[in-house]
């Protein structure tokens, strides 16, 4: 994960963030740039490469991180300075939380398994009107 953060200048003078997105984060599909001096922009900003890195970090290591990472990766094809700055915030979430990891823990026969799993929506979809929340606890056997 410290390679993908400073691949994206996500350095030690950065300020990490403790949500992975917020209400302040409205994306949508119009936000996409209108004009010729946001596109000349956009064309120097790596977005598709920085969501392929978040999304190569949740399925190896941050599966907390699927929904906002579909969030931003709905934006792929076109871009705004708004939705990059979605992808910078994630990645500051990342950096203030290096350190978390799923936590398995063997059960009574010696198999490896996930003990708590929780994934919820900081953002609202506004183009789907509701916001998403899932969660998954998995109890073992000899509770």
């Amino acid at each position: 994960m410290n390679k993908v953060l400073q691949k994206f200048n996500i350095n030690d003078g950065t300020k990490s963030v403790r949500t992975p997105l917020i209400l302040h984060f409205k994306l949508k599909v119009t936000m996409s740039p209108t004009t010729i001096e946001e596109c000349e922009y956009m064309t120097h900003v790596p977005y598709v490469s920085a969501v392929g890195s978040l999304m190569y970090v949740m399925m190896c290591t941050r599966p907390d991180l699927s929904q906002v990472v579909s969030m931003v990766s709905r934006y792929m094809h076109d871009p705004s300075r708004g939705h990059w700055e979605a992808v910078k915030w994630i990645l500051r979430y990342i950096k203030g939380t290096i350190d978390v990891c799923f936590v398995f823990k063997k059960d009574v026969t010696g198999k490896l398994e996930c003990i708590r799993y929780v994934d919820s929506d900081y953002v609202e979809v506004y183009q789907i009107h509701y916001q998403q929340w899932d969660m998954c606890l998995h109890y073992p056997k000899h509770w």
